[in-house]
């Protein structure tokens, strides 16, 4: 299986002749996002901010490319009524396998940015029985996890709670998302408190590294 990240919260992942998309959101390097959604065969969807899922692109390669199959929660489903695409309303601990990647769905509500913004409707994946993508929310699975995707940074996080994350969930390898929002001396900062690093961080338990925009990350 291979992995690309394309900024952001976004990925594409590869098995055989079948393109997952995960997240194409407003914040995804332009370019590798419209060459995965032109690719793509099914796509996952956390939820519905921007970030996470810009709805101009994806409505256009769902016009595209009719015959994409999309997996997401109710909220996100009922924005896609109309278009030509296959739309399955999925939620916490429903599992599918699109192109035979095995996806596990776990959570149900993204993580509170203040008490007066509303709350809405967030699904992790498990993709592949080793990849957690949380979306915007710090659930835990109830299985190993090969990758963990770290929301680096957004409204509603702290570091401290991303490191206790990492901790909890104790996978095999940890690698950030969802970094739109710093510098890059600010993301720095973040690989600096998250690595394993003797003397930077104050240690996760995990190796941690960056994945490189575009490159092919293999599992």
């Amino acid at each position: 299986m291979k992995v690309t990240w394309l900024g952001h919260a976004g990925l594409r992942v590869e098995q055989d002749d079948y393109t997952l998309v995960v997240d194409p959101g407003v914040f995804c390097e332009p370019v590798l996002l419209n060459a995965a959604l032109a690719a793509a065969d099914g796509v996952l969807i956390t939820h519905e901010h921007a970030d996470h899922f810009a709805p101009e692109p994806v409505a256009a390669a769902l016009a595209d490319r009719p015959g994409i199959e999309v997996w997401t929660n109710r909220s996100v489903a009922g924005q896609l009524e109309g278009t030509p695409a296959t739309v399955h309303t999925i939620g916490d601990g429903d599992t599918f396998a699109p192109g035979g990647i095995d996806v596990h769905a776990y959570g149900e509500w993204h993580a509170q940015i203040h008490r007066d913004v509303p709350l809405v409707l967030n699904t992790g994946f498990l993709i592949g029985g080793g990849i957690f993508h949380p979306g915007d929310a710090l659930t835990v699975p109830d299985v190993p996890v090969e990758l963990l995707l770290v929301p680096a940074h957004a409204p509603w996080s702290k570091t401290s709670e991303l490191i206790d994350y990492v901790r909890e969930v104790k996978p095999s390898h940890a690698s950030p998302i969802h970094d739109a929002m710093l510098s890059a001396p600010g993301n720095g900062l973040v690989d600096a408190l998250l690595s394993e690093e003797a003397g930077r961080g104050p240690g996760t338990g995990a190796p941690y590294s960056r994945m490189a925009l575009g490159e092919v990350f293999e599992l």
